[in-house]
């Protein structure tokens, strides 16, 4: 099969490339949002690089968007073909909670797929086939140590996003340890005046990142509204242990017994010191994380899960196309 996807959300296409399928990725030279290409991540072959400008000849089976406005993009670089499209929605909704209406509400064209329960159950996306593909990712094995007696976290855009990912939380686990945050935009951390035992570590690549952060003695998951992070699930197939706010569907993937999970952010402080204080305690429940990881976000059930989708949404997009068709012949008659 081939699928045209932009590449939106880099951590999701990590996974998603690793399917059996041939994946466009429009490139242009400006690199940007609608032409990033491979952004020079090692991705296997079958992710093939294509100038939008080639697309109208090219052979699509299915479009795979990220964005609502790449509904219409697609069309027009694919010349108004009725190419089967499904929508990934990665966020939960930002407003007028619990009744956030989906901008592709009520449309036969698009099939949705929810990445967790949570912003299935959360979006009112009407008549709208949907369905949840919850998150895989590829495994960067049990590399935790947990030698240094800190903490790690990974946020993207943390001053601009600030009370959505729990940035202002970050000081009360710092009373505890120091507390290292790798991601996007974690260098204008200082802006907010936490003091140094909140440490910025930069946007690093995911493979030097992982290392670093299996030395810290656990990770701290404080997002207070975002859909899962991959960055827990990684955190958890590393073999951390996991302090994380029972959000969204964080109560889904972690157990208990993995580290903490709880909307006490006292109740997670104190976890967190017992976890620097007691290594061994640390190690163990890491060990529970890494299991419990591999069970819910293996990549194999990921790309599996993403195969039936795309085989059912082409076979409907050709169920719609005869339709279609015999509705126009009847008309002509």
């Amino acid at each position: 099969m081939r699928i045209l996807v932009w590449h939106v959300h880099g951590g999701w296409m990590d996974a998603f490339v690793r399917g059996p399928h041939e994946y466009l990725v429009p490139t242009t030279p400006a690199r940007d949002a609608w032409g990033l290409g491979r952004g020079g991540r090692a991705w296997p072959d079958t992710a093939i690089e294509i100038d939008p400008a080639d697309l109208a000849e090219a052979e699509v089976d299915v479009v795979v968007l990220q964005r609502t406005e790449e509904v219409d993009e697609a069309r027009r670089l694919l010349g108004n073909r009725d190419v089967p499209m499904v929508f990934v929605e990665h966020n939960a909704p930002r407003a007028d909670v619990p009744s956030s209406r989906h901008p592709l509400r009520d449309r036969d064209d698009v099939t949705i797929a929810h990445v967790t329960h949570w912003n299935a159950l959360m979006w009112d996306c009407g008549s709208t086939r949907t369905v949840v593909i919850e998150h895989g990712v590829v495994d960067p094995g049990p590399l935790y140590t947990g030698t240094l007696d800190r903490l790690g976290v990974v946020i993207n855009e943390p001053v601009r996003r600030d009370r959505v990912v729990g940035t202002d939380l970050l000081p009360r686990f710092a009373s505890v340890a120091p507390v290292d945050v790798w991601g996007i935009g974690t260098e204008r951390l200082p802006e907010l005046g936490f003091g140094d035992r909140v440490v910025p570590r930069g946007d690093v690549p995911a493979d030097p990142m992982h290392a670093a952060l299996a030395e810290r003695r656990a990770y701290v998951h404080p997002n207070r509204w975002t859909s899962l992070g991959l960055s827990l699930i990684e955190a958890m197939h590393l073999a951390m242990p996991v302090v994380v706010l029972a959000t969204t569907d964080a109560a889904r993937t972690v157990p208990d017994e993995a580290g903490a999970i709880a909307t006490d952010v006292e109740e997670l402080v104190r976890a967190s010191r017992t976890l620097i204080e007691d290594p061994e305690e640390a190690r163990r429940r890491g060990l529970v994380a890494r299991e419990a990881a591999l069970a819910r976000h293996a990549l194999g059930r990921f790309t599996a899960d993403w195969d039936d989708l795309l085989d059912d949404a082409v076979s409907r997009g050709a169920q719609r196309n005869r339709a279609a068709r015999a509705a126009l012949e009847g008309s002509v008659r």
